[in-house]
């Protein structure tokens, strides 16, 4: 298991009621368990998105990225999951987590105080260098797209 150190802060003091910093629930769980700090319910309707605040500003280790993703009981139970998943928090971000859920249910879903929203991974950050060429070596797949193999 690689580690890496994430140092992080509360945003607002005044604000950390009822909130902890995110967590791993189990003893082999890839993601830490990040909580809403909405200061009051906030209801998502079907197909709705909300910007959900965390109270929560961090400083990754260079070379590494903080993923959010869904967590999957949000996601299977009431259709809650990330818009963007997984987003990705850069190393040189210092600003709040905010997570971008929306509401792929049938039915309004609301946000409480402290819920676990959404699930943070550490992941090891590659980088490309890219390099303009005049042609592309061939493969057996070709330029075959979307389905190309079946469904």
């Amino acid at each position: 298991m690689v580690e890496c150190t994430v140092q992080m802060k509360w945003l607002d003091l005044g604000n950390c009621r009822g909130l902890v910093l995110p967590a791993y629930q189990s003893e082999l769980a890839a993601g830490m368990d990040i909580m809403a700090a909405v200061v009051s319910d906030t209801v998502l309707g079907p197909g709705e998105i909300a910007l959900v605040p965390t109270n929560i500003c961090m400083a990754i280790e260079e070379g590494y990225e903080v993923q959010v993703r869904p967590r999957s009981g949000l996601a299977i139970k009431h259709g809650i999951t990330v818009v963007n998943a997984p987003g990705t928090i850069d190393a040189d971000y210092r600003g709040e987590v905010k997570v971008g859920l929306i509401n792929l249910g049938t039915e309004s879903f609301t946000i409480h105080r402290a819920d676990r929203i959404a699930q943070l991974v550490v992941a090891p950050v590659s980088r490309a260098r890219v390099e303009l060429v005049g042609t592309l070596s061939k493969t057996s797949r070709g330029d075959g797209g979307f389905g190309h193999t079946g469904v």
